[in-house]
């Protein structure tokens, strides 16, 4: 028999957000919508971050209205992360809008499917790179101009401990690529007083998604498949558990900090123990 744990009450006095943490900070959070993105926007608007929420669903603005209510800085905008310019559209945006870009956050991405590779057609794959690479990818090359000019910044790409996992080949190579990218970006600007990070999450307990990453109808063969992933998510991990939102926007936000001054070119594993 396993002892109950409360896992929210344990957590809670660790996780507490630093009032001001964030002050006068400009930030750029993509995927904000909802999930991991969304903790991290909510936590960083009440640590002081003057923010600028970035997703492809319109649910972005709903974010931002609930900072604004309780008197955070927040704006809004919709564009396809997927693409160059609709990343070069944000960082305009929020450098017009706070005169700087001192710390990004890219959080887009996502397994659409959980199956074995050999299901993958080639649609399937190139959808699965373009989703959890490339809004990274361009993310980081499109801040990097305003942050070399600047002298200054943080970027936390938001990876995953799937780069080793089952069913999910595909997603796995983009995060696997996402850490070769961090690790990399961290190096050429390292002496550019430019700290480049990774945080990899572990399987995550969230509200169910109101915009699915996937529209394609699930079979009773894909739910199988994707249960899966869930049983061995769960067995990766130490503690046998999947994560909480804020357990992962703690560690997103610790590298995103002034704290972590000292910390770049790292892919840090919150998976429980799951190294990925």
């Amino acid at each position: 028999m396993t002892a109950h744990i409360d896992i929210d009450a344990l957590a809670l006095a660790a996780l507490k957000p630093a009032p001001g943490r964030f002050a006068g900070k400009s930030m750029v959070i993509t995927g904000a919508a909802q999930g991991i993105g969304r903790e991290v926007a909510l936590t960083a608007a009440r640590e002081g971050g003057r923010l600028l929420l970035v997703d492809r669903s319109p649910l972005v603005e709903d974010v931002a209205r609930e900072i604004a209510k309780a008197d955070g800085q927040a704006i809004a905008m919709t564009a396809d992360l997927e693409t160059w310019s609709g990343n070069q559209q944000a960082m305009e945006k929020s450098h017009r809008a706070h005169g700087a870009i001192d710390v990004l956050i890219t959080n887009v991405g996502g397994a659409i499917w959980m199956r074995p590779f050999q299901h993958f057609d080639d649609r399937q794959i190139e959808k699965e790179i373009s989703r959890s690479l490339f809004p990274t990818l361009w993310g980081c090359r499109a801040v990097l101009p305003y942050m070399l000019e600047q002298g200054r910044g943080a970027i936390v790409n938001v990876s995953s401990i799937a780069t080793k996992g089952v069913n999910r080949v595909p997603y796995s190579a983009a995060k696997g690529a996402v850490n070769a990218l961090t690790a990399s970006l961290a190096m050429e600007v390292g002496t550019k007083n430019i700290r480049v990070n990774a945080v990899a999450p572990g399987g995550t307990t969230a509200p169910p998604r109101k915009v699915p990453r996937g529209t394609d109808p699930l079979t009773e063969q894909d739910r199988r498949w994707m249960q899966e992933v869930v049983d061995q998510t769960v067995q990766s991990s130490h503690m046998k558990r999947y994560g909480l939102l804020r357990e992962m926007a703690a560690a997103i936000l610790f590298l995103a900090s002034d704290a972590a001054s000292y910390v770049t070119g790292t892919v840090l594993p919150v998976g429980g123990g799951d190294q990925g």
